[in-house]
């Protein structure tokens, strides 16, 4: 059957990449970082029990069967045959098996409430519940699976438990197994038959596309394909927000606007250059911050510094008033003489210093004195208004202040007289009435400048010598200087307001767009490597796909070309077609008498039943599915006999490695099995009162070739001798038979691969071989066969294989019908013999 490729993806895909030259190394990474970080999510396919067969089905109070009933089944590959009339509740235990190990039935879905509702059986209310035995591959492999219901339970109320071995009973929830029995679906109802064709066009791509491990491919695939847009709706955001900004920026009337509207009308906008023109006009002397600053300067006011120039002028004109032409030769000989008075009484009465002639005693001393006073009050009025001038002079030399540095960058200053600096700016030239232009950084700046020049002026006479204009200057310089400032920030007020209403407002929009337009510029280099792993990615997943899809294809067309028989639709090609996020669907290549065209139009319904059956048995059988079995519930309905022959020839060479469990109630394909002499074991069913189910065995290949043999002794046209040496070879092929059942069946409970149970029972060419695989298990010598069945059994065991494989030689005395029933004999015993079982006597 079909042998899909089972390597990993990422295995596949990095030989693909290491084989490809034209494949950047970047782009190589970005497809391997996909798959990797999807990678784990295959792990769950992978864990779980494998290598799992059938072992009974007792099903009690659900749907058609009411006491316990129990379908037992050969754990191993081979073809079983479940037959009973409509109603007869073979169907039931199909349902069941489902429902136990996934939690669900497939036959079910969109049926009404009421389908639902009837699940529990009337004859058996009180107790429902089903047990699925089953045999896995491993150390432990028999494990049991329960389903079961309190009485007045609804469906979906049951409760799962899990027995390995001989072990107790734990809760478990079916989904967790769901996943793995969706992949590999080794059910398939007749509900579902026309579905697998004319269902849900994704369902199927799904299912196959998850069955040839393409999921992780999708998966990785969708994980760039989403970063991809995701770059790419960033690059298409950064265009359409400067797009936008570009319609704000130029509806502004701004010249800030307009210079970062040049900036951004570029293809490729220098990113840095945006950001220092949004910052300089914000922090700069034009932006607002710099505007608030003009706005916190400020000056003395008007009545302090009249006040302060009145004080210095009213001192100075005292100071001329008291002053006199001697007034200062009078204050050095009042100088003169308090030193000579201070000599004279020091140093005692002495000769004058001066003159050298008169003798300072005292009555000089005395007349000292007077003159000292006198000259004294006289020079008081002078020494106060000297002393007022100098105060006055000191106050109003603090009434400037230093050249603010909001100014000192909006002025030329040059150098006046005396080191003063002098205006280059006239103030009187500038009108009151002089418009300024807003929105521009030279009308305010022409207006700093002004006002930066004239308190330069006014700075400079804080260390001005005073002459008889310094008041007149102070206060004339002051008031010009006040009345530009005011000027000045009367107009920074006003673009203050304007940059709040037209520029400020828009400094925001283009910070906002600057942050994604920096990411978008960083993201340029990954966008192109995600575009061409995205491409790569594509072109790699359509031809990985295709060579995993061509096992199921041959499969399903050789499934196809036998089943159809006398059909004139051909099955061709059968693709995926499609992705994620995509629509999907599987694409058949059906011709109508070699004509292509719509086929499923215009086939039967039983030519959609093969064609469904063909889409299902390769899923069913890949070669690395957990699960060694299918069981297909009615699927000769609508056949014409010519298809059922077909189906029997499938199902017969599927159970060569597979356990192949059908229910049908149409008679035709155990006829065809019986016709064709495939084996095959048939059960058949029967419903009594009360629902009262029971199984038994009306055909497998041990009874057909005891029946085989019977007949031949009642055909009186052989001759003896012919006639014993055909009864003997079918005894002898019935012990084979039972045998191979029996060696599989043991080897598998050993835990023994199916690959290695195959190949043992394949080497095994003899009937004593088989026999001694059988009870005597790997390992054992087929010499010892004769001496280990006398001991587990006795010697006639010895004697009636003895006789079954003699063929042509089987003794003269040896009655055949005695040979017939002690085969059947030792049939039965083998069968219930357990291997390690030593007979006690």
């Amino acid at each position: 059957m079909s042998q899909v490729c089972s390597d990993r993806i990422a295995e596949v895909v990095a030989r693909e990449l290491a084989a490809d030259p034209a494949v950047e190394e970047r782009v190589a990474d970005c497809v391997l970082a996909a798959l990797t970080a999807v990678d784990g999510d295959s792990a769950a396919t992978d864990s779980g029990d494998t290598g799992v067969f059938l072992r009974s089905i007792t099903v009690q109070g659900f749907r058609g069967i009411g006491p316990a009933a129990t379908l037992r089944l050969n754990p191993g590959p081979g073809l079983t045959l479940v037959v009973g009339r409509n109603g007869s509740g073979k169907s039931s235990f199909a349902e069941a098996a489902e429902f136990a190990l996934t939690g669900g039935n497939r036959r079910w879905d969109g049926r009404s409430t009421a389908w639902r509702e009837g699940w529990r059986n009337l004859h058996e209310p009180e107790t429902a519940r089903i047990d699925v035995e089953l045999l896995t591959a491993g150390d432990d492999p028999a494990l049991s699976v329960a389903t079961s219901w309190d009485p007045s339970a609804d469906l979906a109320d049951a409760r799962w438990t899990e027995r390995r071995g001989s072990g107790p009973a734990a809760s478990v929830d079916p989904h967790g197994r769901r996943q793995r029995l969706d992949l590999y679906r080794p059910f398939l109802s007749y509900s579902e038959l026309g579905a697998l064709v004319d269902g849900k066009p994704s369902d199927l791509f799904d299912a196959l596309h998850r069955l040839l491990g393409l999921d992780e491919l999708a998966a990785a695939a969708e994980q760039i394909r989403l970063r991809k847009l995701e770059l790419e709706r960033a690059v298409k955001d950064s265009r359409q927000s400067r797009a936008d900004l570009l319609v704000e920026l130029a509806e502004a009337d701004d010249e800030r606007a307009r210079d970062v509207a040049d900036l951004l009308r570029t293809p490729d906008p220098d990113l840095d250059a945006v950001a220092g023109a949004v910052a300089g006009s914000v922090l700069g002397i034009d932006g607002p911050e710099g505007l608030r600053a003009i706005l916190r300067l400020s000056l003395p006011d008007v009545p302090r510094v009249a006040a302060t120039t009145d004080r210095l002028a009213e001192a100075a004109r005292n100071v001329s008033r008291h002053a006199t032409a001697d007034s200062e030769a009078d204050l050095r000989v009042l100088e003169l003489l308090t030193r000579a008075r201070e000599h004279v009484s020091t140093a005692g009465s002495c000769p004058c210093p001066v003159c050298g002639r008169d003798e300072l005693d005292a009555d000089w001393l005395a007349a000292a004195d007077a003159e000292i006073a006198h000259r004294t009050a006289e020079l008081a009025a002078l020494q106060a208004a000297t002393a007022e001038f100098d105060t006055a002079l000191t106050a109003a030399r603090n009434l400037p202040a230093d050249l603010p540095i909001e100014l000192g960058s909006a002025i030329a200053v040059g150098t006046g007289a005396a080191g003063r600096p002098a205006p280059t700016v006239d103030p009187a030239a500038r009108r009151a009435d002089a418009p300024v232009r807003y929105g521009t950084s030279d009308s305010l700046g022409k207006q700093r400048e002004i006002v930066g020049q004239l308190w330069s002026e006014w700075a400079a006479l804080a260390a001005a010598d005073y002459e008889d204009q310094l008041p007149d200057r102070l206060r004339t310089i002051h008031a010009d200087l006040a009345a530009e400032l005011a000027a000045l920030q009367r107009d920074t007020r006003t673009e203050l307001d304007r940059l709040d209403a037209v520029w400020s407002p828009l400094v925001p929009r283009v910070l906002a767009w600057l942050d994604p337009a920096r990411a978008v510029a960083d993201h340029a280099s990954e966008l192109r490597v995600v575009k061409k792993a995205a491409d790569w990615l594509k072109a790699a997943t359509a031809t990985i796909r295709g060579e995993r899809m061509r096992p199921l294809e041959t499969t399903a067309r050789w499934v196809w070309s036998t089943l159809r028989q006398q059909s004139n639709v051909e099955l061709g090609a059968i693709r995926l077609q499609g992705s994620a996020g995509t629509a999907r669907r599987v694409l058949l290549d059906v011709t109508v008498d070699e004509v292509d065209g719509a086929a499923l139009g215009v086939m039967s319904q039983g030519e959609l039943h093969a064609l469904g059956l063909s889409l299902f048995l390769p899923r069913a059988t890949v070669a690395h599915s957990p699960f060694r079995f299918v069981m297909i519930d009615d699927p000769v309905q609508a056949m014409d006999p010519a298809k059922v022959d077909g189906l029997a020839r499938v199902l017969a060479e599927v159970a060569a490695s597979r356990q192949v469990v059908v229910f049908t109630h149409d008679e035709r394909l155990a006829e065809a099995v019986r016709r064709m002499q495939l084996d095959a074991t048939v059960l058949e069913v029967q419903r009594r009162e009360r629902s009262i189910v029971e199984v038994r065995v009306t055909g497998d290949p041990v009874r057909r070739y005891l029946d085989d043999a019977r007949s031949l002794l009642r055909t009186p046209q052989l001759p003896a001798a012919i006639a014993d040496e055909l009864v003997a070879t079918c005894c002898r092929s019935a012990i084979e038979a039972a045998g191979l059942a029996k060696a599989r069946q043991e080897l598998l409970a050993t835990g023994l691969a199916h690959g290695e149970v195959e190949r043992r029972v394949r080497n095994a060419h003899t009937t004593r071989a088989m026999i001694t695989l059988a009870i005597m298990g790997v390992g054992a010598r087929v010499d010892d066969l004769n001496k280990h069945l006398s001991a587990v059994g006795g010697r006639w065991l010895v004697g009636v294989l003895r006789d079954a494989t003699a063929g042509a030689h089987v003794p003269i005395d040896r009655p055949m019908r005695e040979l017939i029933s002690d085969t059947e004999r030792f049939i039965t015993w083998l069968r219930a013999h357990e291997p390690n079982a030593v007979r006690s006597s």
